[in-house]
Parts: C-alpha cells; sequence; structure tokens
C-alpha cells in the first residue's frame, strides 16, 4: 500500500532543499561586467599597501610605498579610513600601536593629531587620500579598500565625491557588503569589489592593529558571501591564507575575476596560481 503522507513529506522535503540551494544561488551571484571595464585587474600585480619594505624603511600605504610601485608599473592596493574630524587618510589598521607604538583608535584621532606622528626608521606620514589621489594621479589603477565598519554612507559618500573626475581606472573593495551596496545604488559606474576570506583573527592582529573578531555566525555569513545580493560584486578578492583550493574553484563559478590575497610566500601562491586571475602581494618575483 501506497504510504501518501510519506511520499508528500519526502516531496515538501525535496522541494525546501531545492529552495535552500536557490536562494543560496541568488544570493551569491555577483555582477559581470564587460571585458573592457574590467580587464585592468588582470594586467599586472597588485602591490599591497604600495610597493612597502622595512629593510628600505618603506613604510606601507605611504607616498614612498606608492611611488616605488608606479616606478615598477603595479596596480596600487591601499586602505582608506576616516578621522574623528572626518578627514579621509590612508592607514589600514584600526588602532595605532602596530605601527607607531600608540594604543589608540584613529577614529578617536583628528587629522592635526596624526601629522605629529612619523613612522619608524622613516619621516613618512599617514598621507590623507586626497593627497595620495593626487600624486598617483592615473599613473597606474588604484584598488581602494573602505575601511567602513559603523554606519554606512557618510563616509562612502564622500570617497566618492573625491574620486569625482580622477583622471585613472580605479576601484573599490571592501570587507563590508552595505559599502559595496552604497556603491551599487550610488555610484553604479564604479567598479566594485567583495574582500572575504576565513575571518580569523590573531591575538597579534586583535591586540596591535584592532583588528575586530567577528561571532561565529557573522563569519559564516561573510566567507561563504551570502550578502552579494547587497553588494552584488563585479570582482571578488579571497584571502589565500586559512582557503582550501576547493574554495576557490568554487568562487571562479560566479563568472567574475578572483583575486588572492595577500601573498607573502611563495607557497601561497603555488598553492593558488592556477585558480586565481591575479594576486594582492608583497612580493613580486611570481612564476
Amino acid at each position: 500500500m501506497i504510504n501518501r503522507k510519506g511520499i508528500t513529506t519526502g516531496i515538501l522535503f525535496i522541494i525546501f532543499i531545492m529552495g535552500i540551494f536557490i536562494l543560496i544561488y541568488f544570493a551569491k551571484r555577483a555582477e559581470v561586467v564587460s571585458d573592457d571595464r574590467i580587464s585592468w585587474l588582470k594586467s599586472t600585480l597588485i602591490a599591497h599597501r604600495g610597493m612597502h619594505d622595512e629593510k628600505e624603511s618603506i613604510p606601507e600605504n605611504t607616498i614612498s610605498a606608492f611611488a616605488r610601485a608606479i616606478e615598477k608599473g603595479y596596480i596600487i592596493e591601499l586602505d582608506v579610513s576616516m578621522t574623528k574630524d572626518k578627514r579621509l587618510v590612508v592607514f589600514h589598521d584600526k588602532k595605532l600601536k602596530r605601527l607607531f607604538g600608540i594604543d589608540s583608535y584613529l577614529m578617536d584621532m583628528n587629522y592635526e593629531d596624526l601629522q605629529k606622528l612619523e613612522f619608524p626608521n622613516s619621516k613618512g606620514k599617514i598621507p590623507l587620500f586626497r593627497d595620495v589621489l593626487d600624486f598617483v594621479n592615473g599613473r597606474v589603477p588604484l584598488i581602494i579598500e573602505i575601511k567602513n565598519e559603523g554606519k554606512v554612507g557618510e563616509m562612502e559618500s564622500m570617497v566618492y565625491e573625491e574620486l569625482k573626475g580622477y583622471p585613472g581606472q580605479y576601484a573599490v573593495q571592501s570587507f563590508n557588503p552595505f559599502t559595496l551596496s552604497w556603491f551599487r545604488k550610488n555610484a553604479p559606474d564604479v567598479l566594485r569589489g567583495q574582500l572575504s576570506g576565513s575571518f580569523i583573527v590573531s591575538d597579534y592582529e586583535a591586540e596591535y592593529a584592532g583588528t575586530t573578531r567577528l561571532p561565529w555566525y557573522k563569519r559564516f555569513i561573510l566567507s561563504n558571501l551570502l550578502l552579494n545580493f547587497e553588494s552584488r560584486p563585479h570582482f571578488i578578492a579571497y584571502e589565500i591564507n586559512n582557503t582550501d583550493v576547493k574554495t576557490f574553484k568554487k568562487l571562479r563559478k560566479l563568472k567574475v575575476p578572483v583575486l588572492g590575497w595577500t601573498v607573502r610566500e611563495i607557497a601561497e601562491y603555488e598553492k593558488v596560481k592556477d585558480v586565481c586571475d591575479n594576486f594582492i602581494t608583497e612580493i613580486f618575483e611570481l612564476n
């Protein structure tokens, strides 16, 4: 005798599972753009925070690091943060401790206070975003990471205002999907990239850089790109360390360029060189 109740339950279960997969598929979709708009992302290696080198007293995210990248013809990746008095500066960490030994948050400092600081073994200072744009002036492309974990809108608008009329190629990227969502809605002409990875934070990063430790459910959502329905990125930049090759192969199914970050050892590059379109790197002698 046919168990109609069992069959109905089974069908409903299959429909439920299929529904979940369909939702995930649409949630993770990216936005494909024409190759003539985005091909430059693959044109040359991407210098992580410029071509910085502690041994040569060239600090990260400084004019000297960017000058070196321009000299070599590399794409520049840089970070934009906002000070207490709402100035856009080029700086990566939330805290000043790693680079300056000061146990303070950048968001609590005015730009005038930051200008009193010099990087160790260098006379370089934290530059304004405007000054970096004026210096680079389109000589090489830029990938601009927006460091905003707070309310979205004001900072993104300020970044976009600075970029209006910029003569060179550029893209914005962020770990925050809602930052990219702002650009999607307000500046759809700007290329946008979704940063992601394992979101594993070491004790050193938490203490000295102020890197935020996320709860497990936020890590799960962000590492699996489940908010792409908000950002609809044009490219993905994904962590190489703590990530297996299988993950990168899945990312390629999104049909947009996939960048690997950050190459600091040849072994990291060798692991994923065949599944990434380009690399955000701190070493440049790659095969």
